[in-house]
């Protein structure tokens, strides 16, 4: 018996010390990541894992749930209180199928769908533990929604074109902070006309839900809609009313658009919509020294400026007047109470939907000539400044001109946005400064991108 109970004792020290070694190893005592992942790849699998959102949705449907329930649970409560009632009316079968659909499968069915829609990780990767959730995909109830971000598998599992393994589709971060008017965006019936709700998709944008999702619904367009001028009369003429959906904004047609109109809905731009005005921009003298003329920008440098931007808010008049010069210019254009986009298109020319919030979708160096006016002023700020001015000297090739037109800011201000400007060491081919006002001065400059070779 004691050889026996010496046996045991020893078995059970040794059971011991190989436990203790074990968790010693995974890292229990010392955190060894390498042997502890055994035991802590629970944690793992999860990294990454938007546990608020799925929190939020299984919540939302626990709240249906009770409130399910608590609905029934009134309903017989009240039958209770008047049984002797009750007994004397006699429910039809058609009422009784009509409080089922309504009150009871509905509120079930809205429950079990949006359950099945909540996203649980997924496997990642050949012999790999670790788990992915789509982003997003938990924070939104609309099915639409769900689907478009939802990456898109390529078909017999091959690499596409682009050399990745599934399409995204992508939605600004700032969506979920604006997650009812998405959703509102998003709420069409599939292959049916969309809503005329182009403002609600603008003012999402502005938010920075920037770009939007595509969406599956045909755009409304006017049900009079005549074909443009022929170019050779778009470019100075007034578009047709007709060609334009007036119901979102203040005027209905272009006459009511004149600058002598206090109500016409916009504020910028003033006098664009006309175009006895806007013929003699960038073409004839002014007074003032921050005017520059076109002929004398393209004579900087003859026969190189082909292609180029106006980032601004206007009409297309800069477009139009480099057309007559053989130089193509996009024009960027946000419809800020009044049609600035159907405007640029109508006249023949090219208007780029695009906000302060978005990457240019332009590749490096490639733009011949930057050109802005009306659009960057003094209420900007200067770190928003910095990355667009940056984001230009990416899109603009070497030899390049960025025309800076009548910026203007608080006179105190003017070395602060003038050292923005000048921080990329480009040539000064012009520039000039002219007071607008006691306290506001303009500023015009004409820079050329230097070569920077590496």
């Amino acid at each position: 018996m004691g050889w026996l109970q010496i046996v045991l004792g020893g078995l059970v020290i040794l059971v011991s010390t190989s436990s203790l070694f074990r968790f010693y190893s995974a890292g229990f005592f010392l955190q060894n990541e390498d042997i502890c992942r055994h035991f802590h790849g629970v944690k793992d699998v999860y990294e990454g894992f938007d546990i608020i959102g799925l929190h939020d949705r299984v919540g939302e449907v626990l709240n249906r749930l009770e409130n399910l329930q608590d609905k029934l649970e009134l309903a017989v409560q009240k039958m209770e209180k008047s049984k002797e009632n009750l007994a004397k009316v006699n429910i039809t079968g058609s009422d009784y199928k009509k409080y089922l659909e309504e009150e009871v499968i509905r509120p079930l069915y809205s429950a079990h769908m949006t359950l099945r829609q909540i996203r649980l990780p997924r496997l990642e990767g050949i012999r790999n533990s670790t788990m992915k959730e789509e982003p997003l995909v938990n924070t939104f109830v609309i099915e639409e929604i769900r689907k478009y971000i939802t990456p898109k598998e390529n078909r017999v599992g091959k690499i596409n074109i682009y050399g990745t393994e599934r399409t995204y589709n992508t939605i600004g971060h700032a969506c979920v902070l604006h997650k009812k008017e998405l959703e509102e965006y998003m709420d069409y019936d599939i292959s049916s006309y969309c809503e005329d709700d182009w403002n609600v998709a603008q003012r999402l944008m502005l938010n920075g839900c920037d770009p939007l999702p595509r969406r599956r619904c045909l755009t409304r367009a006017s049900k009079v809609y005549q074909k443009p001028y022929p170019i050779n009369e778009s470019l100075w003429k007034l578009p047709d009313d007709r060609n334009v959906r007036w119901g979102n904004y203040q005027c209905r047609n272009f006459q009511c658009l004149s600058s002598n109109n206090p109500k016409r809905g916009y504020s910028k731009c003033t006098g664009c919509f006309e175009m006895d005005k806007e013929k003699l921009k960038w073409v004839t003298n002014s007074s003032l020294p921050v005017d520059f003329l076109i002929s004398d920008v393209l004579g900087i440098k003859p026969g190189e400026i082909r292609i180029g931007l106006d980032y601004g808010v206007g009409t297309g008049t800069f477009a139009a007047r480099m057309r007559e010069k053989n130089v193509t210019i996009i024009s960027t254009a946000l419809n800020l109470g009044a049609p600035f986009n159907e405007m640029i298109a109508l006249r023949g020319l090219v208007p780029l939907y695009v906000t302060l919030n978005q990457r240019l979708p332009f590749f490096d160096n490639t733009m011949d000539l930057i050109h802005t006016t009306g659009f960057l002023d003094g209420w900007i700020d200067l770190q928003l400044m910095d990355f667009i001015l940056f984001d230009w000297d990416r899109v603009l090739r070497p030899g390049g001109l960025l025309w800076i037109d009548r910026f203007f800011c608080n006179r105190k201000d003017l070395d602060d946005f003038m050292y923005m400007f000048f921080q990329f060491r480009y040539k000064k081919h012009k520039w000039a400064t002219s007071p607008k006002s006691k306290d506001e001065v303009y500023f015009s400059a004409l820079l050329e991108k230097p070569p920077r070779a590496i």
